[in-house]
């Protein structure tokens, strides 16, 4: 038995023809729009919206909006904890790679890794260990390594040769602002992710991924209603190209208007002072069906499949293992 980890990745085209494998985390954003009797409309019109999306913000001899298209990868990683044995391997995560395509030069530009972020492990963390932690207490706890094991596991891929081969740079993920946080706006402005909010105090989800070795800033582009959450590793203003950074936008504004269009899809943009609410209804809905409550109960489910196949199963290695690697830091 090893006391390392390995990794292998696997790519799966995201557009309308898209199914998920049996693999495939099904909480997964981009995985519950391909279900259901509307999935190929559903993803038709998420894809559309990311290409307007996309040539509204690189309007720049881009007469028509239509210069471009993005292209979108599911990038799935398994961990491999053995060379061999019986439930040796496990689906530790999937993002998103964007490509964009110049039509009217055809040329094909790397977009950024990273983007939308799911993982079993952290399904397990906050869908099943702490609400056990939190049972029966009279105030509300959180285990002092709390996403230890997820952020160590995550960086240990990172600088494993399979991501390293794959991606020149580590990713960028964007995800919504935290309803139980107060934002305001400062003076930074970007021409790209546009005017900059900062947070009252960090969110869970925030100590969560810095454990990951990710800084959060939030953004509100030109024509969003809503700042974006972007935890990143590398500068993020000043590494990335104009396109890169649109790219990342479109994609993930759009999911978030799907998901949460309460927030980003609300008929008036954030004030200077912004307090995101899902109980809001000056909203617009989009045409593209999605069932939150369900995808609450599926992450739960997932939690659990993760204590019983990886958690359970391999306790020992992995608490040896995480106490033998180098703490994470951003």
């Amino acid at each position: 038995m090893t006391n390392d980890f390995t990794f292998s990745i696997t790519t799966t085209r995201f557009d309308e023809a898209y199914s998920p494998s049996d693999s495939s985390r099904i909480t997964t954003n981009f995985a519950n729009l391909a279900r259901g009797e509307h999935r190929q409309q559903n993803l038709r019109n998420a894809l559309t919206m990311i290409d307007r999306r996309f040539n509204d913000l690189a309007h720049w001899d881009n007469p028509d909006r239509d210069r471009y298209t993005v292209e979108l990868e599911i990038v799935s990683a398994e961990l491999q904890l053995s060379p061999d044995g019986d439930d040796r391997s496990f689906p530790l995560l999937e993002m998103l790679d964007v490509r964009i395509v110049d039509l009217k030069t055809g040329e094909r530009i790397p977009g950024i890794v990273g983007n939308n972020f799911s993982s079993y492990v952290r399904d397990f963390d906050f869908s099943v260990l702490l609400p056990s932690v939190n049972e029966g207490a009279t105030g509300f706890t959180v285990p002092d390594d709390f996403g230890d094991l997820h952020g160590k596991l995550f960086q240990h891929f990172l600088a494993s040769a399979a991501y390293r081969e794959r991606f020149p740079a580590p990713p960028v993920i964007c995800i919504s602002v935290s309803t139980s946080r107060t934002y305001r706006q400062t003076a930074n402005h970007h021409p790209i992710l546009g005017v900059e909010y900062q947070q009252d105090k960090p969110s869970l989800t925030d100590d969560y991924f810095a454990r990951m070795g990710l800084t959060a800033r939030y953004f509100m582009p030109t024509g969003s209603v809503a700042p974006l959450a972007f935890y990143s590793r590398d500068d993020l203003l000043n590494h990335y190209s104009s396109l890169q950074l649109i790219g990342t936008v479109s994609t993930m504004e759009t999911f978030q208007k799907i998901y949460r269009p309460e927030i980003y899809n609300a008929n008036s943009a954030a004030a200077g002072v912004y307090r995101p609410s899902l109980d809001r209804q000056d909203y617009s809905r989009t045409q593209i069906a999605y069932d939150r409550v369900e995808r609450s109960q599926l992450a739960a489910k997932q939690g659990k499949y993760t204590e019983e196949h990886f958690v359970k199963p391999h306790r020992k290695l992995l608490q040896q293992w995480a106490a033998g690697y180098p703490t994470p830091v951003g």
